[in-house]
């Protein structure tokens, strides 16, 4: 691929993955998606971050538009040492031979479990506050453990008004568009919260404390540019921080997923019901089976949302497989400051509702009413039932969020 200018010497030259649908394993990208890396030609050639291994080659060509030769680097930054991130640094660094090498402590302990020939590299070990001169720019480290690992920081260039954020504010998406303005609004906002309900989600304490740490620091920000997805430029650059605001603050709203698992359309049509209940309190209702959704596009939707509404039929004396895979998927993203409810059918034991409240108690999620549930297939007395259940669960939302 070829090197993009984003300002004078400054230049993008990631990789773009056409193909990418599997986002870690646990996440899906319908989008594709891009691993961002970026080069500053100053008195000393920096490379920030690499890309995926099999991309290597791609990195490596963009650069060669822009150098006369790799072994002209003289600085690689590691700002994470995820694989999507560093997997190729030891192709570069043979490629390249820089004079040092860049990275937080806690990568510098990681990086043998990685990169066991890491000990004959010159490495050095930066922390927040400290600085590296290139020549006309100058680079501030910021640490950001836990965002999303250990090792984690942003590079800041002042004299750019740039911030490498790393896998802060990015989004899976493979485009022949690099920036943010270049794309419809409402996919970029969709593709940030995706990305952020299924990988940051669990961290918004820290988001909230860098944010501040960024403001105390008095970083001036012309230009976001993340490792995945499009860059934030200008006034895109406030709205992208206020919207990690916003999703980390995890306000409810009112807004309420209903997602379930049905064996013979009966816990189906309790769903159904309880939707339309909700609505007609003036909720705002994504209904979604698990058996056509991906439970990270459930995460994307209750990541927002003030109330999630969980149902299973009873099977063996439990929950059906994909209820309890996405229970224990939402479990490990830890949402705040929501109500829900749970709800299903039965033929002979009915456990299910009893877990479904178990689950979502230990999640700390406010459970205002009993759990529905009905034997066999639902009569339109049940279903009448279960719309009113819905709506007393509307009103419950609307209490919480002082609509």
């Amino acid at each position: 691929m070829r090197a993009l200018k984003l300002r004078d010497d400054i230049y993008w030259v990631g990789a773009v993955d056409w193909a990418s649908r599997d986002f870690h394993g646990y996440s899906r990208s319908p989008w594709g998606t891009t691993y961002n890396a970026y080069l500053v030609k100053d008195e000393k050639v920096t490379l920030f971050d690499t890309v995926k291994r099999e991309f290597a080659g791609s990195l490596m060509c963009s650069m060669s538009h822009v150098l006369d030769s790799l072994e002209q680097v003289d600085y690689i930054v590691v700002n994470h040492l995820e694989p999507d991130h560093a997997g190729s640094l030891d192709e570069l660094v043979a490629a390249c031979k820089p004079e040092k090498i860049f990275c937080s402590p806690m990568c510098e302990k990681a990086m043998g479990t990685y990169f066991p020939q890491y000990k004959d590299w010159p490495v050095e070990v930066v922390k927040t506050g400290e600085t590296l001169s290139l020549g006309k720019r100058t680079v501030e480290f910021v640490e950001t453990k836990m965002l999303h690992w250990p090792d984690s920081m942003f590079s800041y260039i002042p004299e750019e008004k740039m911030l490498i954020s790393n896998d802060a504010f990015g989004q899976n998406i493979a485009s022949s568009e690099r920036y943010a303005d270049e794309v419809d609004r409402g996919l970029v906002d969709r593709l940030m919260r995706e990305y952020y309900g299924n990988i940051v989600l669990p961290f918004s304490p820290i988001v909230l404390k860098t944010l501040e740490l960024v403001t105390e620091l008095g970083l001036e920000i012309d230009l976001i540019a993340p490792d995945h997805g499009l860059m934030f430029r200008g006034d895109d650059v406030q709205y992208a921080l206020k919207r990690y605001q916003e999703f980390a603050e995890q306000k409810p709203t009112m807004k309420a997923v209903v997602f379930y698992d049905t064996m013979w359309h009966s816990t189906e049509q309790l769903a159904g019901a309880i939707t339309q209940g909700l609505q007609e309190e003036g909720v705002s209702v994504h209904l979604l089976g698990l058996k056509q959704n991906h439970h990270s596009a459930v995460m994307t939707e209750v990541m927002d949302a003030g109330a999630v509404v969980v149902g299973s039929p009873t099977h063996n004396n439990g929950i059906l497989p994909y209820v309890a895979a996405t229970l224990q998927y939402m479990k490990g993203l830890k949402p705040k400051n929501k109500i829900g409810g749970a709800f299903g059918s039965f033929g002979w034991s009915g456990e299910s509702t009893k877990i479904l409240t178990d689950w979502m108690e230990g999640m700390g999620i406010e459970m205002p009413q009993d759990p529905l549930r009905f034997k066999n297939a639902p009569t339109h007395e049940m279903l009448a039932q279960a719309s009113e259940w819905g709506r007393n669960l509307g009103r419950a939302l609307k209490e919480k969020v002082g609509a």
